[in-house]
This record gives structure tokens, sequence and C-alpha cells, in this order.
């Protein structure tokens, strides 16, 4: 029934057992894992702010690189949340048995679920915490206000990781997978305020993309911080942030139970 895709899970503190787990897996491929933070915004700030950003000159009053730092890492706490939750959950699912092993234990499929779903949002954190610096080396960035960007990164990464699993929770095969990443991801990077502003579009396709293109919302607060832009309008970006990760949390949860049921 619809109404138990959205019941609330039972959880325990052991969900973070799992995202202990985790967290102790990033640390030994330290190395890895922390060297795109910082060479991504590199090449963003260097290619777009100053190659491109040299021709567009200023959006508004604001210069086109200081524009698009707050997108760059809206953009990374997309992909490290959205990319964790579905080809690494799916590999430690299908091809690793990580899940069985775990279930094994007193820990429940649904605080398995959600020890994933607290990852994939702190893997945003961290990922924002490394590329911040960075910002901040090329002076794009407003101080102290962008070190708000930090918790939020853990906001906005739990509702794309929570988007995630409901691809995985219902993607048959992991090459399947290349569909939400191609056909979500992709207009999501383009037409979400990233690299022009989304005023220029239609009015319809504006409200569509804060409707529907959950980026959107994020680049928004982003931008406001970094910027110290505050505005009454950030408040309802957050709350529709809030409100649809909520819901997709419980939706994942029951997706992925069910599915690891059957």
């Amino acid at each position: 029934m619809i109404r138990d895709l959205f019941a609330i899970p039972r959880l325990t503190g052991k969900a973070w057992t799992v995202w202990q787990r985790n967290l102790d897996v990033f640390l030994k491929t330290w190395r890895v894992n922390l060297v795109p933070p910082f060479i991504e915004p590199f090449l963003y700030l260097i290619a777009l702010g100053f190659g491109l950003g040299g021709f567009v000159g200023y959006i508004g009053d604001v210069p086109y690189i200081d524009f698009i730092a707050p997108a760059i890492v809206a953009v990374s706490i997309m992909n490290s949340a959205f990319f964790e939750c579905t080809y690494g959950s799916y590999v430690r699912m299908y091809y690793g048995k990580t899940f069985d092993a775990i279930i094994a234990t007193p820990v429940s499929i649904e605080e398995v679920i959600a020890g994933e779903l607290l990852w994939g949002a702190t893997r945003s954190m961290i990922y924002t915490g490394l590329m911040l610096p960075v910002l901040i080396l090329f002076g794009v960035v407003d101080l102290p206000s962008s070190l708000l960007l930090i918790p939020f990164a853990f906001l906005g990464g739990l509702l794309f990781a929570c988007i995630a699993m409901c691809f995985t929770a219902a993607t048959p095969s992991i090459d399947a997978l290349n569909y939400p990443s191609f056909l979500f991801i992709t207009p999501m990077l383009l037409f979400s305020g990233t690299f022009f502003p989304i005023t220029v579009l239609p009015p319809a396709l504006q409200a569509f993309a804060y409707v529907v293109l959950p980026l959107t919302n994020v680049v928004s607060i982003c931008r406001g911080i970094t910027l110290t832009l505050f505005s009454p309008f950030m408040i309802l970006n957050l709350a529709w942030i809030a409100i649809v990760t909520t819901v997709l949390f419980f939706l994942s949860v029951n997706l992925m139970k069910r599915r690891l049921i059957v």
C-alpha cells in the first residue's frame, strides 16, 4: 500500500554503527577520497571563473567567479551524496553483500539504510569542508557567513542521498543507474541557476526548477550564504528542502526495505 511506503521507520542509535563502518572505510582510502574536493574547485574556478568570467564580467553587481563559487559547492553536495547512495550503496548491497552481513547482526534493515543515508549526507559535508578553504584562498566567498555552508551541506546532502536511495531501490541493475545520472542529475546541473541566473528563464520554467529540481533550492541557499545575501526567500527554500527530505527519507527507507525483503 502507498501508506506503507511513507510509514515512519523504527530506528535506534544502531544506524550510526552503519555510518561508522562507512566512515572507517573512507578513512582507510583517504588519499583517493580527499584529492577530488581540492582539485575540483581549482578546475572550475580557473576554467569558468577566470576563463569564461573574463568574457561575462558581472552578473548584476556580482563578479562571475563569485557567482559560480557557491554553485560549485552545491554541485559537490549533490554529486557526493547522490553517487555514494546509488553506485556505492548498490555495490555494498548487491556485490559486496555488506547489507546482508550487517542485517545478520542486531541491526535492522531500516537502520542499515538510515546509516547509509546519514553517511551520504556526511560525505557531502566533508567535501564541502575541504572545498571551502580553496574558495577562501581565491577570495570568492564572504566570511564568516560561508562557514554556514558546512552544516547546511549535511541537510543538502541528506536530500540527495534520499533521492539516490529511491533510485537504488528501484533499479534492476547497476547499469540502469546511468539513467538517473543522465536524465536527472545532468538537467539539474544545467538548469538550476548554477552557471547563469535562473531569472533569465521563463517564469514557468523558474517555478518548475524550484519545485522539481532540488539543486535549484540548494544553489539558492549556498549563494545567499557565500554572498551574505540573506532573505526571507532563503527560508522558503530551506523549508522546502526540510519537508521534501523528511518525506523522501521515509520513502527511501521503506522502498529499500521492501526490495531487500523480497
